[in-house]
């Protein structure tokens, strides 16, 4: 754990839509001496309104608020010269898109819903010393990323009749490695992400294209010639 900052306690706003979420977090945060949570809030919003009113050390913000996303909301905060306040998004999610939007909207650490206590601490101590903290899987994605950004990448996936699943990229990428017979584990090795990130992908692509089982998938890819054939 990083040491405290002498003298100075650090003011935290909690935006999550889930109050349990914000009373476990805050009840993990106030342990610490200098650490206060000043406020709470539900979406993205309420989180631009109390941020101007306290003006906090930090937000921690979920990515899925009603009215305002995490993302969205960062990305106003960084805009706004007068907001010294810095974001740490906190999300279940693990996926490349969400994470490089957030660095891209200006969050100065990304950690998920089941990091520890002690890593979290230190997170937001590095943050409000003026360091950037990501987390395991979530450094690798970013690490994979700068490494890769000179390669060209596959076109763009296109909303309509092309695309009539409304599927991203890396959905598209993994529909075609599932139907080329790859295991959950092959995928993430090749694409250079978790495996529970592909099991998420896995799952979206189901629920999108509203089918239960592998057979089926493979009959729509197919039809709708999502995969090369």
């Amino acid at each position: 754990m990083s040491e405290p900052v002498t003298g100075h306690t650090i003011k935290i706003i909690l935006a999550d839509d889930h109050a349990l979420v914000r009373d476990g977090i805050r009840a993990l945060l106030e342990e610490e001496s200098d650490l206060e949570v000043v406020g709470e809030v539900s979406n993205g919003l309420e989180a631009l309104e109390i941020v101007r009113e306290k003006d906090p050390n930090i937000l921690i913000v979920d990515i899925r608020m009603p009215e305002l996303g995490g993302i969205e909301t960062v990305e106003h905060l960084n805009k706004s010269a007068s907001v010294g306040t810095k974001c740490i998004i906190l999300s279940m999610h693990d996926s490349e898109e969400y994470i490089l939007k957030s660095v891209r909207a200006g969050a100065a650490g990304y950690l998920l819903k089941d990091t520890d206590k002690s890593e979290f601490i230190k997170a937001i101590h590095t943050v409000q010393e003026g360091g950037k903290y990501f987390s395991g899987d979530i450094s690798n994605v970013l690490v994979n990323n700068l490494l890769h950004q000179n390669t060209p990448e596959r076109p763009k996936a296109k909303k309509g009749k092309d695309n009539p699943f409304d599927l991203t990229n890396k959905e598209l990428q993994v529909l075609e490695l599932i139907l080329q017979g790859f295991t959950n584990k092959e995928i993430s090795e090749k694409l250079r992400n978790s495996k529970r990130t592909i099991e998420t992908h896995r799952f979206n692509l189901m629920k999108k294209m509203q089918v239960k089982n592998l057979i089926d998938l493979s009959k729509k890819a197919q039809e709708h010639q999502l995969v090369p054939v």
